[in-house]
């Protein structure tokens, strides 16, 4: 049996294992000393550069719009981007459209909520627009100018001018009806879209017979039809107003559809005055015989099939009184005495 050794060997030994193991201790937290704040300051810098290159800018405008126009390169999208602060880094942002194709798709953008650079170049090169559908109802008889306001009111950042410029020769064939149209629609688009619903719709076969049998041009029907959608509701009434308006025209006799004046001076027909009535303008049906040069809005298919299918009568005079309804004459007399008796002049 090994002699045990004298008590202050071991207290020797087991304070120089205790000073070995505090040694090794210490060596590691001093690594530690020197580890921790280069790998702190290391996260805080990865942070700060992810927070100015890829992170979305604080003031990123949340539920907005873009437009790329085609052609745009990415440095000048780069740019416009950073402008409106939709990214922090323009150099980020190209890198980005490089690598996922170097490819820019043009249109509109709508950006819901704040979106990474990266997220942003991804979907522009996707061509990921994330636009909803907005639902537009034109009620009939809209002119252009009508449908103008309409789509400035229920489109976001739609060009109106445009749509202006493109829709009005085209009144008459814009078929009011319900489409679905999305932020900053094109509008070359829009026109064609009711263009092409006006063609479907005038197909009819029974309106298309209609209009063969009654002989008018196309022109001339919508023109009528146009005036009949501002002067009565029903089928039946605006046959009796077709009948007595025709009438009036083969006998050389002025129009005197006060139909018009909203569309020449935008005032309606008890605010007329006698002024008003002499306007200097083509469409004035008081001045000028026959019909305008023009519809004057987008007449509906009732409207159009009324124009075609009117109800032959004696009646050269009508007027509309307060509630709606509509009174027939002979004679002037006749429509005087309804003047005085429904309207008070």
């Amino acid at each position: 049996m090994e002699p045990k050794k004298p008590f202050h060997h071991r207290v020797r030994h087991h304070i120089i294992r205790t000073t070995q193991v505090c040694d090794a201790w210490c060596r590691e937290a001093r690594m530690y000393d020197r580890i921790l704040p280069s790998a702190f300051l290391g996260g805080v810098l990865i942070f700060l550069i992810y927070f100015v290159t890829v992170a979305p800018p604080l003031n990123f405008p949340s539920a907005s719009l873009l437009k790329i126009q085609e052609g745009t390169t990415a440095t000048q999208l780069a740019e416009i981007l950073k402008q409106k602060n939709l990214i922090h880094s323009s150099l980020v942002f190209e890198a980005a459209i490089k690598a996922y194709g170097d490819r820019i798709v043009p249109g509109e953008y709508f950006f819901p909520g704040a979106e990474t650079v990266l997220e942003v170049a991804r979907r522009i090169s996707r061509g990921d627009h994330e636009l909803v559908p907005i639902r537009v109802t034109f009620p009939d008889g809209s002119s252009s100018k009508d449908m103008a306001a309409i789509l400035s009111t229920k489109v976001p950042d739609f060009d109106t001018a445009t749509f202006l410029a493109i829709a009005t020769p085209q009144e008459g064939m814009l078929l009011p009806d319900t489409y679905f149209f999305v932020p900053g629609e094109d509008p070359q688009l829009v026109v064609k879209a009711m263009e092409n619903n006006f063609k479907l719709n005038i197909a009819d076969i029974d309106l298309q017979n209609a209009i063969a049998k009654f002989g008018k041009p196309l022109p001339e029907v919508l023109t009528m039809a146009s005036l009949l959608e501002k002067e009565a509701a029903s089928l039946s009434d605006r046959q009796k107003i077709a009948g007595l308006l025709w009438h009036r025209i083969a006998i050389n006799m002025p129009l005197q559809v006060d139909a018009v004046f909203p569309y020449i001076i935008g005032v309606n027909t008890f605010d007329l005055t006698k002024a008003d009535l002499a306007t200097t303008s083509p469409y004035n049906t008081y001045v000028n015989k026959g019909l305008p040069p023009g519809p004057i809005d987008n007449p509906g298919m009732n409207a159009i099939m009324a124009a075609v299918t009117p109800v032959k009568s004696n009646y050269v005079y009508y007027l509309s009184d307060l509630q709606g309804n509509l009174h027939f004459c002979v004679t002037y007399t006749c429509q005087r005495a309804n003047q005085k008796k429904y309207l008070g002049n």
